[in-house]
């Protein structure tokens, strides 16, 4: 048969998208592959989940490990511990450590006096309080993105114990261009959801979060039950319990309420990135509204500034090794570039993710943070995973 002759055949043929056996269209077939947002749980990734009383404030923590120095994770505004989840997971099964992941101040299950005290210096005191509670004086690995970024420099001049400093997508020149958009963005978000599953898959499509087993155990750390008051972690036993859900269960075409349907499409049925989608679906009912963010950021504004003015030179003065993890190079401003050839700390550039980068690619930032932890000799590797090298 000639190329001609397959060409006229071909476009003969009906089109591909129905299913003659079953009678559904690729529509339906969109809605069986339709991604699963149902949340999880924490003890996959974590040993403990505990509260600590530092005068009158409670500050909440999640611990794993008990042996080598201690990973101090520091999350970034609006986020929670549980944003280190599936790096924890990584990094542990690399190097032989313990994880210390704190809720921050005005943020996750911690609880204080004044919740909207959320200046730099407060927040760094607050850290460093903790960890000389906690910790024992074990040699201190502390790990900050963003917001946690610039408060792990804040802190790192309060411990005796310091090994290492390691910041995540946060510089001085960026972050304080990207303030004047910021209120922006925060008025574009949703100010709530009608179910965890909502709001991790707003999370996910929005692009916020690009890995969606990640925002699956991160997100309901970041918003709070409307009604209870409570974190959204709280509900998800009960969640989960009252869904029934298996793995084996017929795929069936029910829309419901709370999910924001994918477009039809063959690259559904992969697990590849979510582009950012413009409007979430708003329930009819304004009282089914249960969700809302545990933290109002708008209202942090005050603090901004304070969080990364000076944050280059105060990073560079840090007498300990190290580490600047960034999600694209155009980040780098005049202060750090000038550090970085002359050797003050170890760069690694990680593309193909978003600002949450530790969600985004866990594994790489885990693989870039042990390999700089066995390069130093401040932990063993107990496993061969694949080293990386400083970028240039």
């Amino acid at each position: 048969m000639s190329a001609l002759q397959k060409s006229i055949l071909k476009s003969k043929l009906p089109p591909s998208g129905l299913n003659f056996t079953t009678g559904r269209s690729c529509k339906t077939r969109a809605l069986q592959r339709k991604r699963d947002y149902d949340p999880v749980q924490w003890t996959p990734y974590f040993t403990d989940s505990k509260d600590i009383a530092i005068g009158d404030n409670t500050f909440h923590y999640y611990t794993t490990g008990d042996e080598g120095p201690t990973l101090v994770l520091l999350h970034g505004g609006g986020y929670s511990a549980l944003t280190w989840a599936e790096f924890t997971k990584s990094i542990t099964s690399m190097i032989m450590c313990r994880v210390l992941a704190i809720d921050l101040r005005g943020h996750g299950d911690t609880h204080t006096t004044n919740d909207e005290d959320l200046s730099a210096e407060t927040l760094a005191t607050d850290v460093a309080g903790v960890i000389e509670a906690v910790t024992e004086n074990n040699p201190v690995v502390l790990i900050g993105h963003s917001m946690g970024g610039a408060v792990a420099v804040r802190a790192a001049p309060l411990l005796k114990n310091l090994a290492a400093v390691t910041v995540i997508d946060v510089v001085e020149g960026t972050a304080m261009e990207a303030l004047t958009s910021m209120q922006s963005f925060l008025r574009s978000r949703p100010s709530s959801f009608t179910s965890i599953p909502q709001a991790i898959e707003w999370c996910v499509r929005s692009g916020q979060i690009r890995n969606v087993q990640s925002a699956k155990i991160s997100v309901p750390g970041q918003i709070k039950n409307t009604e209870t008051s409570k974190l959204a972690t709280h509900d998800i036993e009960e969640f989960l319990s009252s869904h029934h859900h298996t793995d084996d269960r017929p795929a069936v075409a029910i829309e419901r309420e709370d999910v924001i349907r994918e477009d039809a499409s063959e690259e559904d049925g992969k697990d590849n990135v979510h582009q950012a989608v413009p409007v979430v679906k708003q329930p009819e009912n304004p009282n089914s509204k249960k969700y809302a963010w545990r933290i109002n950021l708008a209202k942090t504004e005050k603090h901004w500034t304070g969080w990364f003015k000076g944050l280059s030179s105060a990073f560079l003065d840090v007498p300990a090794p190290k580490l600047l993890l960034l999600a694209g190079i155009d980040r780098l401003d005049r202060d750090l570039t000038v550090g970085q050839m002359q050797g003050k700390f170890q760069m690694q550039v990680l593309p193909a993710c978003g600002h949450a980068v530790h969600e985004d690619v866990p594994d790489k930032v885990a693989e870039a943070i042990a390999t700089f932890m066995v390069r130093n000799k401040f932990a063993e590797p107990v496993s061969d995973f694949h080293r990386t090298f400083p970028a240039c």
